[in-house]
């Protein structure tokens, strides 16, 4: 079956869907796009025969899928900041009115202001950590010079992280559905540990 998946994963196709699905869920965070990179790595690693198969097809390039994974995160990540950086006062209006973005937007100017942004990288993991971070900074029109760069260092590790899971995963436990699912486990256990950091009150 993981032979099979490697194969249908083989075409340019899966690098746009990965691409589509990352940069949209900014936006819509219920979006599995953690679980098609993992799969995308699976398959990548079933097709190859690197987890036992006999036969090796063109599968996914690793390098392509953090790639394009890590780009498309960058690139919705930049979308949402430059709409809440125009979204006025109603944007305000509606952050002001949630305690959550509100504590998120401080601790992250403050995180900004040192010259440090591990909390945006932190934010990447946790679920919809990324949309708020991202729309927080554009609404407190934060520099792009100060989250650009760490911006781009959250979506490198998040898709570099989701790929290895889901192709070392194969290999150590061989393409079967137990495999993605401890690779899956993994993943929102890292979701878990980074939200609980998050949103932790700064010392």
């Amino acid at each position: 079956m993981f032979e099979s998946l490697g194969s249908l994963a083989a075409g340019p196709w899966i690098y746009a869907a990965v691409a589509v699905s990352v940069l949209l869920d900014v936006f819509v965070p219920v979006l599995p796009s953690g679980v098609l990179v993992i799969m995308a790595g699976t398959a990548a690693a079933a097709g190859s025969g690197a987890a036992g198969g006999r036969v090796a097809h063109a599968v996914p390039d690793l390098l392509a899928l953090v790639g394009s994974a890590a780009t498309a995160s960058v690139l919705g990540d930049l979308v949402a900041y430059r709409l809440a950086w125009r979204g006025g006062e109603r944007l305000d209006r509606a952050i002001a009115r949630s305690r959550r973005l509100t504590t998120a937007q401080e601790r992250l100017g403050d995180a900004l202001a040192r010259g440090g942004g591990a909390l945006v990288v932190l934010a990447r993991f946790a679920p919809a950590g990324r949309s708020v971070v991202s729309l927080c900074a554009g609404a407190a029109h934060r520099r792009a010079r100060d989250f650009v760069p760490w911006s781009a260092l959250a979506g490198l590790s998040w898709a570099a992280y989701s790929v290895a899971l889901g192709y070392y995963g194969a290999q150590w436990l061989g393409a079967t559905w137990i495999a993605t699912a401890v690779s899956l486990a993994a993943l929102f256990g890292a979701g878990a540990v980074a939200g609980y950091l998050v949103r932790r009150p700064a010392s």
